[in-house]
Protein backbone atom coordinates (compact mmCIF):
# COMPACT_ATOMS: atom_id res chain seq x y z
CA UNK A 1 0.00 0.00 0.00
CA UNK A 2 1.31 3.47 -0.90
CA UNK A 3 1.73 5.66 2.15
CA UNK A 4 0.00 9.02 2.46
CA UNK A 5 3.39 10.71 2.74
CA UNK A 6 4.54 9.23 -0.57
CA UNK A 7 1.37 10.20 -2.38
CA UNK A 8 1.47 13.68 -0.88
CA UNK A 9 4.93 14.50 -2.18
CA UNK A 10 4.86 14.01 -5.91
CA UNK A 11 1.48 13.60 -7.55
CA UNK A 12 -0.91 16.01 -9.23
CA UNK A 13 -4.66 15.53 -9.03
CA UNK A 14 -6.55 14.51 -12.12
CA UNK A 15 -9.23 16.81 -13.53
CA UNK A 16 -12.11 15.09 -11.74
CA UNK A 17 -10.51 15.39 -8.29
CA UNK A 18 -9.26 18.92 -8.95
CA UNK A 19 -12.72 20.10 -9.97
CA UNK A 20 -14.33 18.55 -6.89
CA UNK A 21 -11.70 20.02 -4.56
CA UNK A 22 -12.10 23.54 -5.93
CA UNK A 23 -15.89 23.38 -5.77
CA UNK A 24 -15.74 22.08 -2.20
CA UNK A 25 -13.34 24.81 -1.04
CA UNK A 26 -15.46 27.50 -2.72
CA UNK A 27 -18.54 26.10 -0.99
CA UNK A 28 -17.13 26.09 2.54
CA UNK A 29 -15.52 29.50 2.02
CA UNK A 30 -18.83 31.10 1.03
CA UNK A 31 -21.17 29.14 3.29
CA UNK A 32 -19.06 29.30 6.43
CA UNK A 33 -16.91 32.38 6.02
CA UNK A 34 -13.82 30.45 7.10
CA UNK A 35 -10.49 32.15 7.63
CA UNK A 36 -7.68 31.72 5.06
CA UNK A 37 -5.77 29.57 7.57
CA UNK A 38 -8.72 27.21 8.05
CA UNK A 39 -9.31 26.97 4.31
CA UNK A 40 -5.63 26.16 3.82
CA UNK A 41 -5.95 23.33 6.37
CA UNK A 42 -8.98 21.92 4.53
CA UNK A 43 -7.13 22.13 1.22
CA UNK A 44 -4.08 20.36 2.64
CA UNK A 45 -6.13 17.57 4.23
CA UNK A 46 -8.31 16.96 1.17
CA UNK A 47 -5.42 17.20 -1.26
CA UNK A 48 -3.47 14.61 0.68
CA UNK A 49 -6.50 12.32 0.85
CA UNK A 50 -7.32 12.66 -2.85
CA UNK A 51 -3.73 11.98 -3.86
CA UNK A 52 -3.76 8.85 -1.71
CA UNK A 53 -7.02 7.70 -3.28
CA UNK A 54 -5.73 8.45 -6.77
CA UNK A 55 -2.62 6.37 -6.08
CA UNK A 56 -4.94 3.44 -5.36
CA UNK A 57 -6.15 3.64 -9.00
CA UNK A 58 -9.39 5.46 -8.22
CA UNK A 59 -10.22 8.00 -10.92
CA UNK A 60 -12.86 9.81 -8.85
CA UNK A 61 -14.51 9.76 -5.45
CA UNK A 62 -17.33 7.49 -6.67
CA UNK A 63 -14.85 4.60 -6.81
CA UNK A 64 -13.82 4.98 -3.17
CA UNK A 65 -15.20 2.59 -0.55
CA UNK A 66 -15.15 2.62 3.24
CA UNK A 67 -12.12 0.33 3.39
CA UNK A 68 -10.05 2.80 1.39
CA UNK A 69 -10.98 5.64 3.72
CA UNK A 70 -9.91 3.48 6.67
CA UNK A 71 -6.64 2.62 4.91
CA UNK A 72 -5.87 6.30 4.49
CA UNK A 73 -6.40 6.97 8.20
CA UNK A 74 -4.25 3.94 9.03
CA UNK A 75 -1.48 5.29 6.80
CA UNK A 76 -1.31 8.35 9.09
CA UNK A 77 -0.29 6.24 12.08
CA UNK A 78 2.79 8.35 12.79
CA UNK A 79 0.67 11.48 13.25
CA UNK A 80 -0.98 12.39 16.53
CA UNK A 81 -4.53 11.27 17.19
CA UNK A 82 -5.60 14.91 17.11
CA UNK A 83 -4.11 15.46 13.64
CA UNK A 84 -5.70 12.28 12.30
CA UNK A 85 -9.06 13.28 13.75
CA UNK A 86 -8.80 16.67 12.06
CA UNK A 87 -7.97 15.09 8.69
CA UNK A 88 -10.89 12.68 9.03
CA UNK A 89 -13.21 15.58 9.83
CA UNK A 90 -12.12 17.24 6.56
CA UNK A 91 -12.74 13.98 4.69
CA UNK A 92 -16.23 13.68 6.20
CA UNK A 93 -17.02 17.22 5.04
CA UNK A 94 -15.71 16.47 1.56
CA UNK A 95 -17.77 13.29 1.18
CA UNK A 96 -20.93 15.00 2.48
CA UNK A 97 -20.44 17.77 -0.08
CA UNK A 98 -19.81 15.23 -2.87
CA UNK A 99 -23.06 13.44 -1.99
CA UNK A 100 -24.98 16.70 -1.81
CA UNK A 101 -23.72 17.80 -5.24
CA UNK A 102 -24.26 14.43 -6.92
CA UNK A 103 -20.60 13.45 -7.38
CA UNK A 104 -21.30 10.21 -5.45
CA UNK A 105 -24.35 8.11 -4.58
CA UNK A 106 -23.47 7.51 -0.91
CA UNK A 107 -21.19 8.78 1.83
CA UNK A 108 -18.73 5.91 2.33
CA UNK A 109 -16.79 7.86 4.97
CA UNK A 110 -19.75 8.13 7.32
CA UNK A 111 -19.01 4.98 9.34
CA UNK A 112 -15.28 5.70 9.70
CA UNK A 113 -14.60 6.90 13.25
CA UNK A 114 -11.85 9.18 14.45
CA UNK A 115 -9.01 7.56 16.43
CA UNK A 116 -9.39 7.60 20.17
CA UNK A 117 -7.88 10.66 21.78
CA UNK A 118 -6.96 10.70 25.43
CA UNK A 119 -8.59 13.69 27.04
CA UNK A 120 -6.03 16.05 28.49
CA UNK A 121 -7.17 18.64 30.98
CA UNK A 122 -6.19 22.18 29.96
CA UNK A 123 -3.40 24.07 31.70
CA UNK A 124 -5.10 26.23 34.31
CA UNK A 125 -3.72 28.79 36.75
CA UNK A 126 -5.12 29.20 40.23
CA UNK A 127 -6.73 32.54 41.06
CA UNK A 128 -3.64 33.41 43.08
CA UNK A 129 -1.34 32.59 40.18
CA UNK A 130 -3.43 34.77 37.86
CA UNK A 131 -3.03 37.62 40.34
CA UNK A 132 0.73 37.09 40.40
CA UNK A 133 0.85 37.07 36.60
CA UNK A 134 -1.12 40.30 36.29
CA UNK A 135 0.94 42.10 38.92
CA UNK A 136 4.16 41.01 37.20
CA UNK A 137 3.49 43.30 34.23
CA UNK A 138 5.33 45.94 36.24
CA UNK A 139 2.88 48.83 35.89
CA UNK A 140 4.24 51.65 38.09
CA UNK A 141 1.94 52.97 40.78
CA UNK A 142 3.03 56.43 39.71
CA UNK A 143 5.26 57.91 37.06
CA UNK A 144 8.73 56.43 37.41
CA UNK A 145 11.52 58.81 36.47
CA UNK A 146 13.86 55.91 35.76
CA UNK A 147 11.55 54.44 33.09
CA UNK A 148 11.38 55.77 29.58
CA UNK A 149 8.07 56.92 28.15
CA UNK A 150 7.91 53.85 25.94
CA UNK A 151 8.74 51.47 28.78
CA UNK A 152 5.86 52.83 30.81
CA UNK A 153 3.57 52.68 27.77
CA UNK A 154 4.46 49.02 27.23
CA UNK A 155 3.88 48.23 30.90
CA UNK A 156 0.41 49.79 30.73
CA UNK A 157 -0.28 47.88 27.51
CA UNK A 158 0.82 44.54 28.91
CA UNK A 159 -1.30 44.94 32.04
CA UNK A 160 -4.34 45.94 29.97
CA UNK A 161 -3.81 43.06 27.56
CA UNK A 162 -3.53 40.37 30.24
CA UNK A 163 -6.42 41.82 32.27
CA UNK A 164 -8.56 41.88 29.12
CA UNK A 165 -7.69 38.33 28.13
CA UNK A 166 -8.49 36.96 31.58
CA UNK A 167 -11.64 39.10 31.93
CA UNK A 168 -13.12 38.01 28.62
CA UNK A 169 -11.59 34.58 27.94
CA UNK A 170 -10.84 35.75 24.42
CA UNK A 171 -8.67 33.90 21.92
CA UNK A 172 -5.32 35.42 20.97
CA UNK A 173 -6.64 36.12 17.47
CA UNK A 174 -9.59 37.99 18.96
CA UNK A 175 -7.33 40.19 21.07
CA UNK A 176 -5.13 40.86 18.03
CA UNK A 177 -8.16 41.89 15.96
CA UNK A 178 -9.70 44.11 18.66
CA UNK A 179 -10.41 47.67 17.47
CA UNK A 180 -11.31 50.78 19.43
CA UNK A 181 -14.92 50.67 18.23
CA UNK A 182 -15.22 47.15 19.68
CA UNK A 183 -14.86 48.51 23.23
CA UNK A 184 -17.67 50.06 25.25
CA UNK A 185 -15.94 50.61 28.56
CA UNK A 186 -18.76 52.76 29.92
CA UNK A 187 -21.13 49.79 29.75
CA UNK A 188 -18.35 47.24 30.37
CA UNK A 189 -18.71 45.37 27.07
CA UNK A 190 -16.43 44.23 24.27
CA UNK A 191 -17.30 42.86 20.85
CA UNK A 192 -15.11 39.93 19.84
CA UNK A 193 -14.82 38.50 16.34
CA UNK A 194 -14.21 34.77 16.53
CA UNK A 195 -13.95 31.83 14.16
CA UNK A 196 -15.92 32.18 10.94
CA UNK A 197 -16.15 35.95 11.58
CA UNK A 198 -18.85 35.27 14.19
CA UNK A 199 -19.22 38.15 16.63
CA UNK A 200 -20.27 38.07 20.27
CA UNK A 201 -20.56 40.57 23.11
CA UNK A 202 -18.75 39.75 26.33
CA UNK A 203 -18.61 41.56 29.67
CA UNK A 204 -15.41 43.34 30.71
CA UNK A 205 -14.89 43.42 34.47
CA UNK A 206 -13.91 46.49 36.49
CA UNK A 207 -10.21 45.56 36.84
CA UNK A 208 -9.84 45.11 33.08
CA UNK A 209 -11.81 48.30 32.36
CA UNK A 210 -9.55 50.29 34.66
CA UNK A 211 -6.39 48.83 33.12
CA UNK A 212 -7.70 49.55 29.62
CA UNK A 213 -8.60 53.14 30.51
CA UNK A 214 -5.09 53.75 31.86
CA UNK A 215 -3.51 52.17 28.80
CA UNK A 216 -5.71 54.04 26.32
CA UNK A 217 -5.02 57.40 27.96
CA UNK A 218 -1.39 57.00 29.04
CA UNK A 219 0.10 54.13 27.03
CA UNK A 220 -1.54 53.80 23.66
CA UNK A 221 -1.25 57.54 23.03
CA UNK A 222 2.53 57.08 23.12
CA UNK A 223 2.61 53.97 20.92
CA UNK A 224 0.20 55.31 18.30
CA UNK A 225 2.55 58.19 17.45
CA UNK A 226 4.29 55.85 15.01
CA UNK A 227 1.11 54.42 13.51
CA UNK A 228 0.82 55.08 9.79
CA UNK A 229 -2.34 53.42 8.49
CA UNK A 230 -6.00 53.69 9.46
CA UNK A 231 -5.99 50.01 10.45
CA UNK A 232 -3.13 50.69 12.89
CA UNK A 233 -4.90 53.75 14.29
CA UNK A 234 -7.97 51.60 14.99
CA UNK A 235 -6.14 48.71 16.69
CA UNK A 236 -6.36 48.60 20.48
CA UNK A 237 -3.11 46.79 21.22
CA UNK A 238 -0.04 48.25 19.48
CA UNK A 239 3.67 47.47 19.39
CA UNK A 240 6.51 49.99 19.66
CA UNK A 241 6.26 50.78 15.95
CA UNK A 242 2.60 51.69 16.17
CA UNK A 243 1.51 48.50 14.42
CA UNK A 244 -1.12 46.02 15.55
CA UNK A 245 0.33 43.65 18.13
CA UNK A 246 1.10 40.24 16.61
CA UNK A 247 0.20 36.83 18.01
CA UNK A 248 3.88 36.13 18.66
CA UNK A 249 4.34 39.31 20.66
CA UNK A 250 1.26 38.49 22.70
CA UNK A 251 2.81 35.11 23.48
CA UNK A 252 5.98 36.95 24.55
CA UNK A 253 4.00 39.26 26.85
CA UNK A 254 2.49 36.27 28.67
CA UNK A 255 5.82 34.45 28.88
CA UNK A 256 7.70 37.52 30.17
CA UNK A 257 5.07 38.18 32.84
CA UNK A 258 5.16 34.52 33.88
CA UNK A 259 8.95 34.61 34.19
CA UNK A 260 8.86 37.77 36.30
CA UNK A 261 6.17 36.24 38.50
CA UNK A 262 8.26 33.09 38.94
CA UNK A 263 5.41 30.82 37.87
CA UNK A 264 6.80 27.32 37.33
CA UNK A 265 3.84 26.13 35.26
CA UNK A 266 3.10 25.68 31.54
CA UNK A 267 2.16 29.12 30.29
CA UNK A 268 0.84 30.41 26.98
CA UNK A 269 -1.88 32.91 25.97
CA UNK A 270 -4.55 30.20 25.92
CA UNK A 271 -3.77 29.49 29.59
CA UNK A 272 -5.68 32.66 30.47
CA UNK A 273 -8.65 31.49 28.40
CA UNK A 274 -8.58 28.09 30.10
CA UNK A 275 -8.30 29.75 33.52
CA UNK A 276 -11.17 32.14 32.73
CA UNK A 277 -13.51 29.26 31.85
CA UNK A 278 -12.46 27.03 34.74
CA UNK A 279 -12.80 29.78 37.34
CA UNK A 280 -16.29 30.66 36.03
CA UNK A 281 -17.42 27.02 36.25
CA UNK A 282 -15.94 26.65 39.74
CA UNK A 283 -17.64 29.90 40.74
CA UNK A 284 -21.04 28.53 39.80
CA UNK A 285 -21.54 29.63 36.18
CA UNK A 286 -23.47 27.15 34.04
CA UNK A 287 -21.81 25.49 31.07
CA UNK A 288 -24.12 27.09 28.50
CA UNK A 289 -23.20 30.57 29.70
CA UNK A 290 -19.50 29.77 29.53
CA UNK A 291 -20.03 28.32 26.06
CA UNK A 292 -21.51 31.64 24.89
CA UNK A 293 -18.73 33.66 26.48
CA UNK A 294 -16.02 31.50 24.88
CA UNK A 295 -17.72 31.48 21.48
CA UNK A 296 -17.76 27.68 21.26
CA UNK A 297 -19.99 26.26 18.54
CA UNK A 298 -20.68 23.14 20.61
CA UNK A 299 -21.21 22.78 24.34
CA UNK A 300 -19.16 19.56 24.15
CA UNK A 301 -16.03 21.66 23.68
CA UNK A 302 -16.86 23.67 26.80
CA UNK A 303 -17.50 20.65 29.00
CA UNK A 304 -13.79 19.97 29.43
CA UNK A 305 -13.79 22.90 31.88
CA UNK A 306 -16.22 21.14 34.20
CA UNK A 307 -13.38 19.08 35.64
CA UNK A 308 -12.94 19.44 39.39
CA UNK A 309 -9.59 20.51 40.77
CA UNK A 310 -7.77 17.92 42.94
CA UNK A 311 -8.00 20.25 45.95
CA UNK A 312 -11.77 20.65 45.66
CA UNK A 313 -12.08 16.92 45.03
CA UNK A 314 -10.17 16.14 48.22
CA UNK A 315 -12.16 18.68 50.27
CA UNK A 316 -15.46 17.23 49.04
CA UNK A 317 -14.26 13.70 49.76
CA UNK A 318 -13.09 14.53 53.29
CA UNK A 319 -16.38 16.24 54.10
CA UNK A 320 -18.71 13.65 52.55
CA UNK A 321 -17.18 10.19 52.97
CA UNK A 322 -17.99 8.53 56.33
CA UNK A 323 -14.56 6.88 56.60
CA UNK A 324 -12.39 9.54 54.98
CA UNK A 325 -10.69 10.67 58.21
Amino acid sequence: MVSADQSHRGNVLNTSFEELLEQFLAYIRIERGLSPATLAAYRSDCLRYMQFVQDQSCADLAQVDTTLVEQFITSLAQESAKSRARRLASIHELHRFALQEGFVDSDVSRSVKAPHMAQHLPDVLSIGQVQQLLEATGVPAQADATSSEYEQALAYRDRALLEFMYATGCRVSEAVALNLQDLDLERGLARLTGKGNKQRLVPVGSYAREALQVYLSSGRTVLMQRAKTEAELQAVFLNTRGKRLSRQLMWNVVQDAGNRAGLQVPLHPHTLRHSFATHLIQGGADVRTVQELLGHASVTTTQIYTHVSPQLLMESYMLAHPRAR
